[in-house]
């Protein structure tokens, strides 16, 4: 009987020659996607961009922002076909990691009420609501609130909030 190769999850610096393949899964996730030179802008602007990827394949990406002892996840994604695999789970841990080696205290993100399996990976992990945007996201029929949700890492410097 063979042995089943299961691939690794790498978590690795977002390159210029990945904005393909990022922009295409953020095309494939999202009704209104960020443009390719959104993810450029990330990138020259020197956020912290991270992909994750299943051996040579990219399989998900993060973008954080950085500064003043706080820390913004600005986009999160898992490609369509690798949901439901712990992925998520895995990136968002690494993204905390990240935040907290560059000092921040307070981690922040926006997530639609309309993803609620996304806001209930957020809130297993810590984050908790603390208030909404009105008509921050474009929607089918107009706008959509954002839920602003927030992490206080301050406590938690020595380790990590998500089992990996």
């Amino acid at each position: 009987m063979a042995a089943v190769v299961r691939p690794v999850a790498q978590v690795r610096a977002m390159r210029l020659d990945d904005l393909d393949a990022v922009s295409a899964m953020e095309a494939a996730s999202y009704e209104f996607p960020w443009s390719h030179g959104i993810f450029n802008d990330c990138l020259k602007a020197g956020h912290p961009c991270w992909v994750l990827s299943l051996d040579a394949t990219i399989a998900g990406y993060g973008i954080l922002s950085m500064g003043a002892g706080e820390a913004h996840i600005l986009n999160i994604c898992i490609a369509p076909e690798y949901r439901g695999r712990g992925l998520g789970r895995h990136l968002l841990g690494r993204l905390l990691d990240i935040a907290r080696w560059n000092g921040a205290e307070r981690l922040f993100l926006e997530v639609r009420p309309s993803n609620p399996l996304a806001k209930a990976l957020y809130e297993s992990v810590g984050f908790s609501e603390i208030g909404r945007r009105p008509r921050y996201y474009p929607a089918r029929n107009g706008r959509e609130d954002a839920i602003v949700m927030a992490l206080d890492m301050a406590g938690d410097m020595a380790g990590g909030h998500i089992a990996k």
